[in-house]
């Protein structure tokens, strides 16, 4: 697969109401995530390094003990096992993760 055309993957959801599309290589996984208005994506953990980045919109981010508000342009790095969520107030977002290794769990 070279070149990826998101409007022919299939979302899946990765949590109530947040719904992904997944591309994957044997490495490296791209998890394009979009979290509508007033949604939560719970704390929790895996063995995965996790790197992000906002697209669009916003949301509060806890990583570890510490939340902050990030918006369009803001990046963020989760190291593997350590708890983190997400939770959208009244706008929405669409967020890029990059996940080291891919994650099983994603592949449908």
């Amino acid at each position: 697969m070279g070149f990826i055309d998101l409007n022919q993957l299939k979302a899946i959801e990765i949590f109530p109401g947040v719904n992904a599309k997944i591309v994957s290589g044997d490495r490296i996984m791209f998890s394009y995530v979009d979290m509508p208005a007033n949604c939560e994506a719970a704390l929790h953990n895996h063995p995965h390094e996790q790197w992000g980045i906002v697209l669009d919109g916003e949301f509060d981010f806890t990583i570890g003990s510490e939340t902050r508000h990030l918006s369009a342009g803001d990046a963020y790095m989760i190291p593997s096992n350590i708890m983190h969520g997400a939770k959208t107030g009244k706008t929405g977002c669409r967020v890029l993760d990059v996940f080291s290794p891919p994650r099983e769990d994603y592949k449908r």
